[in-house]
């Protein structure tokens, strides 16, 4: 049998996952690496106090968050040269996923030291697992921009990916992302997970548009949010005959600019603006030229 790494080893970071609800919802081994490290590097030092005390683990606690990432990325790495024995925690679900580590993590890389993982529980995963969309192949996201430029800009980007995409967004901003990839998208397929493993869990189903309205009939939305929403269908493709011959009445009409139009229609059809502009050039110079492309 191949010996496994249960030991705690000094000068080590472990890079521990932990409930995204559940208290229960923990690994064996993060347990008893919680349980025997020296240092435990918690996003929110309250909600992994609370953690441990379920467990009936005591352990030496220190706060590891955005705000004082970089200094005690420092810190934490000479105390690991040291020999010291560190674990990262978030304040759920896998560190550095969406959350405070990746520069502990790259830190302690740098410096030639020990990484390990002890996997457990991720909201992308938990979700996706119960979705019902696609799970062959996915993107996690994460969170998107908080202003609706960039994020309309990342979603237009994001357009023509065939695979389910994945975002985690705060319960105050979740209507103006389903907003934006309406808008962006189209009505797709996705589910809205809320409180996961928790006792209030919840999993809205169906169109966008069915999950926006959910909401809004509700006085606010509580409790962090994880979205997946269905790639693009094949027949959302950049050359699709509807997109062709909706961009060719509209600069046939000659109504509005080039520019507005190619914006409204990558819009509309959720494609790059460069590809409709791309094809809206290849029309414009036919419908000048009296539809053969010749120059006159």
């Amino acid at each position: 049998m191949t010996d496994l790494p249960n030991d705690i080893s000094p000068g080590t970071l472990y890079v521990v996952a932990t409930p995204i609800g559940n208290p229960d919802d923990i690994t064996l081994r993060a347990l008893k690496v919680l349980a025997e490290v020296e240092i435990i590097a918690a996003e929110d030092t309250r909600d992994t106090g609370r953690l441990l005390k379920h467990h009936g683990i005591t352990g030496r606690l220190i706060a590891y968050h955005d705000h004082n990432e970089k200094n005690r990325a420092t810190e934490l790495v000479q105390r690991l040269r040291a020999g010291a024995s560190v674990a990262v925690v978030s304040d759920a679900g896998t560190p550095t996923v969406s959350d405070p580590g990746y520069r502990l993590v790259t830190a302690a890389l740098e410096a030639g030291l020990r990484v390990v993982p002890v996997p457990g529980v991720s909201a992308a995963v938990t979700a996706l697992s119960v979705s019902g969309l696609a799970t062959d192949a996915f993107s996690f996201i994460g969170f998107a921009p908080r202003k609706t430029g960039p994020r309309r800009a990342l979603l237009q980007r994001l357009a023509q990916r065939s695979e389910t995409l994945i975002f985690y967004e705060s319960p105050r901003r979740v209507t103006a992302l389903i907003s934006d990839l309406m808008a962006v998208l189209g009505d797709r397929p996705a589910v809205l997970g809320r409180e996961m493993t928790k006792p209030y869990e919840e999993f809205l189903r169906g169109a966008l548009s069915v999950i926006q309205e959910a909401l809004a009939r509700r006085p606010m939305v509580r409790g962090e949010v994880t979205l997946l929403v269905a790639g693009a269908p094949e027949a959302a493709a950049p050359a699709d005959a509807m997109l062709e011959k909706t961009l060719t009445a509209a600069l046939e009409n000659r109504c509005n600019s080039t520019a507005d139009i190619v914006r409204d229609v990558a819009r509309r059809f959720g494609v790059p603006r460069k590809t409709v502009y791309a094809l809206a050039l290849k029309i414009r110079q036919e419908v000048d030229t009296g539809g053969d492309g010749s120059q006159p």
